[in-house]
């Protein structure tokens, strides 16, 4: 008997959280065959003397819609350990959808999830018009990884109800009934659930709020109860913490999903500084699983394990003179001749000496906070000193912030990168999120992969939890075993994928090869890969000797192989039995 791979040696960790342990791991047609020492022989080997050995990481959060469509590597997720990914989030998405809409779905992603129009209308074919035909669009591509979706509700509510979707109108009972009918149509298609936002920043690019931003409780009740007549699924929804009054909305779902019996996850931010409005949150959900029974809580607050923020630079989406009509002369030209008109001395001064103007995305009145922005060096520092912020190095060269950020927008030839920690860096510190990443109630996610093409690159995030969190941090480190389990099984427990995110006999083949003290993240980088040439941050990471999807191994070293075993997850998943 010979099996298709075995991993000789390395150190498992389990992804339940127990004491990582020396052990052979075999594999056969993608499914985990034998824990312990393997006598059999297979046919490759993998000697992982000193490696970690983990299940694949799931990641919760992303938006790779159209990126699954049009490419067959889902990067930077892959190439940080991620071998499921979970999209539709936000509400946001491209199916269903009639030909005549998609002008409108477009907006919404160009605006919420800052994915060029451009970049959809060549990248995308179009050949669907419901969602079970886009997850049938999926199904026939091939990709580095798996993924799955959620049925996104702003394009459902402008399926349904046409412009009223979009003018956010209330629905009317025929709206409601139909919307539930194409959930469990959805949901036998293989949906996991379905997402929604009431988030004042997510606005379309015309900057109107988007389709189910007013959404009421009947309209989440009718979509929830067309999850549950198509078999159960998830709820993710992202509430408005940035305004004090968010906690109505977040309780009309929790009451929506616990009366029809769906569990949900929902954003959650800390702020900075002020008052502690995530707490309050927490009570909430703590309120909401009193009586959570053996399979976890089902409510769970999903939190980002380093700040929130942008990445500003002359060439992403934002930086602090993007406003500015003297800068917007010059934001078209290529990189080298900005850089060089922004050296002369008359340019730079009337760039200093002018004043925004009044129209841009909504995020941009973050980007002249400088107190909470840093230089984003090689290798990246997500957790920074406040003096480094461009507010106190300005201060120490006698300088205005305005200068200091000028400055150093013109570093490493323009090429230069400036961190905005917009929210839980609490008190310049992680502390926080600390605290929260061990709660039982809350999980991983938020890392965005697939949208804000230019103004971050958070889907590294994996390797940020092995290499900040386990590793460097000087103080309130987790375990290597902690770690993983808030990677692994946690998010796949929370997603319904009960047939991955642990390393056990009938567990799926999904698995990274690490050496971990080799892991290291990278500066993000621009490249110019999505259609019609359009730019995107990408971020890599050393460390990472073999990432498995299926058995079949993705990458070596870094470096992608040919084999494109991920496929379309359609649905929940059960454990595997026996």
């Amino acid at each position: 008997m010979t099996y298709d791979l075995v991993i000789r040696g390395g150190i498992v960790v389990d992804g339940l959280g127990g004491q990582p342990f020396t052990a052979d791991v075999a594999v056969r047609d993608g499914v985990i065959c034998e824990v312990g020492t393997v006598a059999a022989a297979g046919s490759r080997e993998i000697d992982a003397a000193g490696l970690l050995v983990t299940p694949g990481f799931v990641d919760l959060h992303t938006h790779y819609d159209g990126q699954a469509i049009w490419s067959d590597r889902l990067t930077p997720s892959s190439a940080h350990g991620v071998t499921t990914a979970v999209m539709g989030n936000c509400g946001v998405g491209f199916a269903p959808c009639r030909p005549a809409d998609h002008d409108v779905l477009v907006d919404v992603m160009a605006g919420v999830e800052d994915i060029p129009g451009v970049v959809m209308v060549d990248g995308l074919p179009w050949h669907w018009e419901t969602f079970p035909e886009f997850l049938d669009a999926l199904d026939a591509g091939r990709r580095d990884i798996d993924v799955a979706a959620f049925l996104p509700h702003s394009p459902l509510r402008v399926y349904v109800m046409g412009r009223r979707g979009v003018d956010r109108e209330p629905a009317t009972a025929e709206d409601l009934a139909m919307m539930r009918k194409l959930a469990t149509e959805a949901v036998h298609a293989g949906a996991l659930g379905f997402a929604s936002s009431r988030f004042t920043l997510h606005k379309t690019e015309s900057g109107q709020p988007i389709p189910s931003f007013n959404a009421d409780y009947a309209e989440i009740e009718a979509i929830a109860r067309g999850v549950r007549d198509g078999g159960g699924g998830l709820i993710q929804f992202v509430p408005d913490l940035v305004a004090a009054d968010y906690e109505p909305v977040l309780q009309t779902v929790f009451d929506a999903a616990a009366d029809v019996g769906l569990p949900v996850t929902f954003t959650l931010a800390v702020g900075n500084a002020g008052d502690p409005f995530f707490l309050d949150a927490l009570r909430m959900v703590e309120k909401a699983n009193q009586n959570a029974g053996a399979d976890g809580p089902a409510i769970t607050a999903q939190i980002f394990p380093r700040p929130i923020g942008l990445v500003l630079g002359l060439e992403l989406s934002g930086n602090p003179f993007v406003m500015y009509p003297s800068y917007r002369e010059i934001a078209g030209l290529p990189l080298a001749e900005k850089v060089a008109e922004m050296r002369k001395p008359k340019v730079r001064e009337r760039i200093l000496n002018d004043s925004p103007a009044s129209d841009g995305h909504p995020l941009m009145f973050a980007a002249q906070a400088w107190n909470y922005m840093f230089p984003l060096g090689d290798p990246p520092d997500y957790e920074p000193s406040p003096s480094d912020s461009i507010g106190a190095r300005a201060q120490a060269r006698g300088v205005s912030p305005l200068e200091e950020a000028y400055d150093r927008l013109l570093d490493d030839d323009g090429h230069a990168m400036l961190l905005v920690t917009l929210a839980n860096f609490r008190d310049n510190s992680l502390d926080t999120v600390a605290e929260l990443i061990r709660r039982e109630d809350v999980v991983l996610g938020l890392g965005d992969g697939g949208a804000h093409y230019g103004m971050i690159c958070d889907a590294s995030f994996p390797t940020y939890m092995l290499t900040h969190w386990v590793r460097d941090r000087a103080s309130g480190r987790l375990t290597v075993a902690e770690a993983v389990r808030e990677l692994t099984s946690v998010p796949a427990r929370v997603a319904g994928l009960a047939d991955r995110g642990r390393i056990a006999v009938g567990y799926k083949a999904d698995l990274n090869l690490i050496d971990a003290e080799a892991l290291r993240l990278h500066r993000p980088v621009v490249i110019n890969d999505l259609p019609a040439g359009g730019r995107r941050l990408d971020q890599t990471a050393d460390g990472y000797v073999a990432t498995i999807v299926s058995g079949e191994v993705i990458s070596e070293n870094g470096v992608p192989t040919d084999a494109r075993p991920g496929r379309l997850v359609r649905g929940r998943q059960p454990a595997p039995t026996g």
